[in-house]
C-alpha cells in the first residue's frame, strides 16, 4: 500500500492535468478516431497512469534497499537451506 495508494492519488492528479489540456474526443490512433467513449478514455488513461506511477514507486523502493536487506536470508538459522547459509 506504500506504493499503490500514493500512485493512485498522483494518477488522479495527472488525469486532471492531462485531460484539462486534451479532449478525449480529439484523440486519434493510426490516423483513425479512437473508437472508445470519453469515459472509456478517462478510465484507460487512469489505469495506465496508475500502473506507470506504481512501477516507478516499486523500482524506487527496490533500489533503496541496502545490499544487506537484499541478500539476507529470511529463514531462521536452524531451518536455512544450504544456499542460504552463506548469509549469516
Amino acid at each position: 500500500m506504500w506504493i499503490a495508494w500514493p500512485a493512485f492519488l498522483m494518477a488522479g492528479v495527472l488525469e486532471m492535468i492531462v485531460f484539462a489540456l486534451v479532449d478525449p474526443a480529439a484523440l486519434h490512433w493510426s490516423e483513425q478516431p479512437v473508437a472508445v467513449s470519453r469515459e472509456g478514455v478517462y478510465t484507460i488513461a487512469f489505469f495506465v497512469f496508475w500502473c506507470v506511477i506504481m512501477a516507478a514507486g516499486a523500482l524506487t523502493t527496490l533500489l533503496s534497499l541496502s545490499p544487506f536487506e537484499m541478500n539476507r536470508c529470511p529463514v531462521p538459522r536452524g531451518e536455512r537451506p544450504a544456499d542460504c547459509a552463506k548469509y549469516r
